[in-house]
């Protein structure tokens, strides 16, 4: 063999090689990213099955409406929840507060294998009738909310719930 053989055969090897390691880390990274994907509907597919729940009680139910609620969360969320029992339960007797969430569309902003954002499109429906009111009082809102999602004993819960209201529709 030739010196030029020989480099070419070195050239060609070391390209090969090179090559070999580029879809050795692009393989890695797709089976990541449908790692990752796969989380993230899971993660949706619970956000969405508990979403109207957690933010959906009746004054006549409301310890049992938050301690169903509570069960979905985790950390700080978990502690939340039990202060709002505390504070909200007297105003919403007084008031006789119904509010109903419905999930109206959900989509995930971001995924891991153990976290996720998940954005949330809510219509909330509250009744209330103050004390002296002769008829209901009823307020419809269109409501984002992202919760962000952890994996826990390979069930996820909620351990961030933040919401941006929206404006009533017009009418």
């Amino acid at each position: 063999m030739t010196r030029v053989s020989l480099l070419l055969v070195g050239v060609l090897t070391a390209l090969a090689l090179s090559l070999a390691a580029v879809v050795v880390i692009m393989s890695v990274d797709l089976n990541r990213l449908r790692s990752d994907e796969a989380a993230g509907q899971e993660a949706l597919a619970t956000a969405r099955s508990v979403a109207a729940d957690m933010l959906s009680y009746d004054y006549r139910t409301i310890e049992q409406d938050f301690a169903r609620a509570r069960g979905y969360t985790t950390g700080n969320l978990s502690q939340y929840y039990r202060q709002l029992t505390t504070s909200l339960v007297p105003t919403a007797r007084k008031q006789r507060t119904v509010q109903q969430a419905t999930v109206a569309g959900a989509a995930v902003e971001s995924a891991g294998s153990d976290r996720a954002e998940v954005l949330l499109f809510v219509s909330m429906s509250t009744v209330r009738t103050l004390p002296g009111d002769k008829q209901p009082r009823r307020q419809v809102r269109q409501n984002r909310a992202r919760l962000v999602m952890v994996k826990q004993d390979s069930h996820w819960l909620v351990s961030e719930l933040s919401t941006l209201l929206g404006n009533p529709p017009p009418g």
